[in-house]
């Protein structure tokens, strides 16, 4: 069989095939030629999903009437002055959207670059030009989308699905152009120079105001900024339909980002619920190739460990801050230390023990014994405290941001007040957490095996899981290879059993497909969480007031501590203003 060359229109339908998907597709491609085309006011109308039409409009730079000609030739662009894909600084480059477009469709294009006497109109079935009344920017057309490849009609959705995801584009380069007016069917609205916050209300809802959380951080080298906002623990989603991610300004679904985003996430919120978060990455061009794929949905980064550790570390750094930690510190004897929370029963020698049930429950001997070797300088003995005067008392308690406790509801829930604000506290949550930060703050130790564990693996799963051994010596594994075919096991988490190679595949595999694991640490989470949840005060458990407060007092000063680690919140503010308006006294 001979080899022979495509005909142009053949070509351009393939290409539309990797650039057009449906509606959104082409809806995404033209809005981002508009905002290359420093457009400031973006109006998009469709009708049947894009089926039927897809008209954008913007008040960009325009077009003369030689450029006009050229624009729908294959890799035509003016996104690329210097011809680096190194260095691309626009939405598009690749000089495909268009021709691949007009070849799938009846496009018309109406153009004024402001200099010209006249617009132009061309006319993609034909390659025609004449004079237009168009005066300012550009209008696109886009008609009867795969009418002239009908077997792709199948594969489009329902017209309210399509409508849905052409509105989750303008969405996401929304949110990526805040300084941008969006409408979409005059129905969707978001206002030119928006503030940030303003916008992301408008794009994820009403409840996310005053739950988000900013982030502003720089890689010690200045090579890499973070910024945006993630949502509190508190505050997740069925799905990660809220996740914004944008590298550079473009919007992308990488997943280096969305492995980072859960791992940050990963003591403060269940595996199986979603944070909300815009967060906006940048860093040097020559440091990420955005040349993957037609779509330019994915990116790939130059060194992906440095990226994602970096992402984590920001964002773990924000999720630690206490909404508490501007409080004044106190003045005077530490209360944490009338009682000591860490490993034993609330006995102190001056209080009664509590005998309605017992502080400190032993599920079964592996799981002491785990916790025994990650917390054994632990100190198991209360500590007696140092004699206060009530006057002393009042003082610190008048400065302690939980407020002084009033008494205790159902057996579940600390009342305290505040000068302002009602606070009730989740005791089961709030020890949870305690116990929680203090196991994470002691080393994972190893146990040395006499006889290492072999486990067989794929020649590239060996390669995957040597690649982050360093990552695996942090949770307490000490591998290294057996062969070209195997993976040897020298030490692993003291006390800790479990199947290696079920574990190792399914940590190459990871590695594979994402460039990194979080899976064993994911593991060692759940073991801690687990015993501290075990561990704690129960539900239901009654505390006199000395313990109360001793409890408040340590959760002011432990990091992450408005939240449990299944991300449920440890206490509620009920400002004295809105308990005035129960009464009508406002």
């Amino acid at each position: 069989m001979s080899i022979r060359l495509l005909p142009d229109y053949l070509v351009n339908q393939i290409a539309a095939g990797e650039v057009v998907e449906n509606g959104a597709s082409v809806v995404k491609e033209l809005v981002e030629n508009a905002l290359d085309a420093g457009a400031n006011q973006i109006i998009v109308d469709i009708v049947d999903g894009g089926r039927t039409l897809i008209n954008v409009v913007d008040n960009g730079s325009g077009m003369s009437r030689d450029d006009l000609q050229s624009c729908t030739m294959r890799h035509a662009t003016s996104k690329l002055p210097d011809d680096d894909l190194m260095n691309i600084n626009f939405m598009g480059f690749r000089g495909e959207a268009l021709p691949s477009i007009a070849s799938v469709s009846d496009m018309t294009i109406d153009t004024c670059n402001g200099t010209d006497e006249n617009g132009w109109r061309l006319d993609c079935n034909t390659g025609g030009i004449r004079p237009s009344d168009w005066q300012s920017g550009t209008r696109i057309r886009v008609q009867n989308l795969f009418a002239k490849t009908p077997a792709r009609l199948k594969f489009l959705r329902s017209d309210r699905v399509e409508t849905m995801a052409v509105l989750d584009v303008i969405k996401r380069l929304g949110m990526a152009r805040t300084d941008v007016g969006f409408v979409l069917n005059n129905k969707w609205r978001f206002e030119k120079d928006q503030p940030l916050m303003d916008r992301i209300v408008a794009v994820m809802g009403d409840d996310v105001r005053g739950a988000m959380r900013a982030v502003s951080a720089e890689s010690s080298s200045g090579a890499m900024k973070l910024s945006g906002y993630i949502s509190e623990p508190t505050l997740r989603r069925a799905s990660s339909v809220d996740q914004f991610l944008f590298v550079n300004g473009r919007p992308v679904k990488d997943k280096v980002l969305v492995g980072a985003l859960r791992a940050a996430y990963m003591d403060v919120m269940h595996a199986r619920e979603f944070p909300l978060c815009a967060l906006y990455l940048t860093l040097p061009p020559a440091n990420v190739d955005v040349n993957v794929s037609p779509t330019k949905n994915d990116v790939h980064f130059l060194e992906p460990t440095h990226v994602r550790a970096f992402i984590i570390k920001s964002l773990r750094d924000v999720l630690a801050q206490n909404m508490l930690d501007d409080a004044p510190a106190p003045v005077a004897q530490n209360f944490s230390e009338k009682i000591s929370f860490n490993n034993a029963p609330i006995i102190t020698p001056h209080l009664r023990p509590v005998t309605s049930a017992p502080m400190v429950h032993s599920p079964n001997k592996s799981q002491n014994s785990f916790a025994q070797s990650l917390m054994s300088d632990f100190g198991a003995g209360a500590k007696t405290p140092t004699k206060t005067t009530n006057d002393n008392v009042d003082n610190i308690f008048d400065a302690m941001p939980l407020g002084r406790v009033i008494g205790q509801i159902a057996n579940k829930y600390i009342l305290a007040a505040t000068a302002d604000s009602l606070v009730v506290v989740d005791q089961h949550a709030a020890h949870e957490r305690i116990t929680y930060e203090k196991l994470r703050t002691h080393a994972i130790k190893s146990q040395p095996l006499l006889t290492p564990i072999v486990v067989r693996l794929r020649a590239e799963d060996v390669v995957a899981v040597l690649s982050i051994s360093d990552d695996l010596r942090e949770s307490g594994l000490v591998v290294d290879a057996f062969g070209d075919d195997a993976i040897a096991i020298f030490e692993k988490p003291a006390d800790w059993d479990m199947d290696w190679a079920s574990a190792l595949h399914a940590i190459a595999d990871e590695v594979r497909a994402y460039g990194h694991s979080s899976g064993l640490k994911e593991k060692l989470h759940l073991k801690l969480a687990n015993y501290a949840c075990h561990h704690s005060v129960r539900a239901g458990q009654k505390l006199d007031m000395e313990q109360m407060n001793a409890l408040l007092r340590d959760i002011e000063k432990t990091t992450r501590g408005g939240e449990c680690n299944h991300g449920r919140p440890v206490y509620k503010f009920i400002p004295i203003t809105q308990i005035d308006g129960w009464f009508e006294r406002i």
